[in-house]
């Protein structure tokens, strides 16, 4: 397939046509066009690979919501080439699994950091940099999980690389160090694992953007091992009005505050 030179590598648009300073990122392509229709305007881009782009405005501006696929490297890849095309503020929206004993399915969880408990992020900074959320971002996905009215917890969560390495560590070779540093990141108070906030908060500050996220827990391992109640909850569409509300509060505030 024949690319022009003015097409982004992966997200095959040309950044010179479609320009926006803001971007949500949901992993699932799936769930951009629900994303994108919480917004004003909601029109499909382009699509490739693991990368489907809708374009949307909020509270006047233009907005990119893109997915990124499974984990740290495609996600990065979306933060280079969305900074191409005039990004300069991005909110994960995404799925977890809780790690504390009081969250439930259902639950919206604020990211302020990540363990970089993967690889892609190493390609940015080094291992003790850490992986943080922009703070008005944050306020602004706190403001809008409240007004919501879902149970939000805010704090760090952990970004791994491997799904299965989480699910099934005993069968894996390093399965000591994988239990023992779960362990050590539920005694830290994580609240969560997922698998791209490092990489996406990290390929951010290289870039000098900000960037934030929201992440709907669908189920938490360590209720169900200690014999309680654990629901199951595949429903993102509070994540999601969280994430475009964010989005239109950035906005606003952006506008009334230019120099912040």
């Amino acid at each position: 397939m024949q690319v022009s030179t003015d097409t982004l590598f992966h997200l095959r648009f040309d950044p010179a046509a479609h320009r926006a300073a803001y971007a949500i990122l949901p992993g699932d392509p799936g769930r951009v066009e629900s994303i994108a229709r919480q917004l004003e305007d909601a029109a499909f881009l382009c699509s490739n690979r693991e990368y489907t782009i809708w374009t949307a405005r909020a509270a006047g501006q233009p907005v990119f919501i893109c997915s990124t696929g499974i984990g740290g490297p495609s996600a990065a890849i979306a933060v280079e080439e969305l900074y191409q095309a005039g990004v300069r503020t991005f909110i994960r929206a995404g799925t977890c699994g809780a790690m504390q004993l009081p969250m439930k399915g259902g639950d919206l969880v604020v990211a302020t950091a990540a363990v970089r408990q993967e690889g892609t992020a190493l390609h940015y900074a080094p291992a003790e940099y850490p992986a943080a959320a922009d703070f008005r971002v944050t306020a602004a996905l706190v403001q809008a999980a409240e007004e919501l009215g879902r149970p939000v917890h805010v704090g760090v969560v952990q970004a791994k690389d491997s799904f299965y390495g989480q699910h099934d560590p005993g069968r894996m070779p390093v399965s000591a160090e994988l239990l023992f540093k779960w362990e050590a990141y539920k005694k830290l108070g994580v609240l969560a694992s997922e698998m791209e906030c490092a990489a996406i908060f990290t390929a951010a500050a290289a870039l000098g953007a900000r960037a934030g996220c929201v992440l709907h827990v669908i189920w938490n391992q360590e209720r169900e091992a200690a014999g309680l109640d654990n629901p199951r909850c595949e429903d993102t569409s509070a994540a999601v009005a969280c994430a475009a509300r964010a989005i239109c509060i950035l906005a606003e505030r952006d506008a009334a505050n230019p120099r912040l």
